[in-house]
């Protein structure tokens, strides 16, 4: 597939860049720093700024999705706008687990474990779902992580859940970078979760 990568410099953009590379998906990489963005056969890095519709648009035209592992200071109007504009008819966003669910029903963002530091961009990304669920013209999939995505190794192992959060025998929920690209590129490619929002931990 020709597919665009928002925000492919970053942490979960260049693993997911490297990630769809690897299994021979034609890449468009975006950033504002195309030089941070890692190198690989098959992938292209653009520079540009995603806050600019119709500049983005068309950057991402002729691709057949697009996902996006931009922070949530980017709207979904401004996003699915750009999409619609340059007739590209799917999107995979990148994320957060604060509006997971936890087995009494409430959601992790209202734990008295969740830091309050966290609360405010925790917040841009429960914004982003809920502009998501209204949308009927893109294919949307909101990727949720584990509670804890961290800088790991590449296992090929994962549990996929719904909108309740995954943990382990331990109680805790957690995955890597690279294991979330994994799951990401399998969505992609298997496309399970259409107008749905999906969840991964080990």
């Amino acid at each position: 597939m020709k597919v665009t990568v928002l925000g492919a410099s970053g942490r979960a953009g260049s693993e997911i860049t490297k990630e769809l590379a690897s299994r021979g998906h034609q890449v468009t990489a975006i950033a504002r720093k195309p030089e941070a963005i890692p190198a690989a056969e098959g992938v292209t890095p653009r520079q540009g700024d995603a806050s600019d519709p119709a500049a983005l648009a068309g950057l991402i035209a002729g691709s057949d999705a697009v996902i996006s592992a931009l922070h949530f200071d980017v709207s979904a109007a401004s996003l699915l706008g750009a999409l619609k504009q340059a007739g590209v008819p799917r999107l995979l966003v990148t994320g957060g687990a604060a509006s997971l669910t936890l087995p009494d029903g409430s959601r992790v963002i209202d734990s008295p474990d969740f830091p309050e530091e966290w609360k405010v961009p925790a917040q841009g990304g429960i914004a982003f779902l809920e502009a998501l669920k209204g949308e009927t013209e893109v294919d949307w999939t909101f990727f949720s992580p584990a509670a804890l995505i961290f800088e790991g190794p590449r296992t090929g192992a994962y549990r996929a859940g719904g909108d309740q959060l995954v943990v382990d025998a331990n109680g805790d929920s957690k995955i890597s970078f690279a294991d979330y690209a994994i799951a990401m590129v399998d969505e992609l490619e298997q496309h399970k979760h259409g107008n749905a929002r999906f969840t991964a931990a080990y």
